[in-house]
């Protein structure tokens, strides 16, 4: 039975991810990714375009199923390794949160909905997942 996640970056981090089809959390860390499986979903929430700037992006801007194999460490130059996960992504628009706030489960009837956010991965339910990707305009018949 697969899981299904939200993971926290901004959306210049997340679009590299996608173009060469891995994902990386919390600044690289291991223990995060290990929680997660090959077939698990994955949701990139992006609440800003570029790390540290405060543009209100606050938008999904990935979405896929995570492939086979363990997490590996990368090579992003200057000696930093971070640790990732192969992912497929999914043809998807990027869409802002809040038009669903009061859809999805881990926001509706919460003023703080953003407190989830901070701990940068966490899972949802499949009806959040399923919602974000139709919102997407992915296609995730398998889920």
């Amino acid at each position: 039975m697969s899981t299904f996640w939200i993971a926290v970056a901004s959306a210049e981090h997340v679009r590299i991810g996608r173009q060469d089809g891995f994902m990386q959390v919390n600044h690289g860390k291991a223990a995060p990714l290990r929680r997660i499986k090959p077939g698990d979903g994955i949701a990139y929430y992006s609440p800003s375009t570029v790390l540290g700037e405060k543009d209100g992006l606050q938008s999904f801007t990935a979405i896929g199923t995570v492939r086979q194999g363990d997490v590996y460490e990368g090579v992003m130059g200057g000696g930093f390794t971070p640790a990732r996960r192969d992912v497929d992504w999914r043809e998807a628009r990027e869409v802002p949160i809040k038009p669903l706030l009061d859809q999805l489960d881990f926001t509706a009837s919460k003023s703080n909905w953003g407190y989830q956010l901070r701990f940068g991965l966490f899972e949802i339910s499949k009806h959040d997942f399923r919602l974000i990707g139709e919102t997407m305009g992915a296609s995730l018949a398998a889920t």
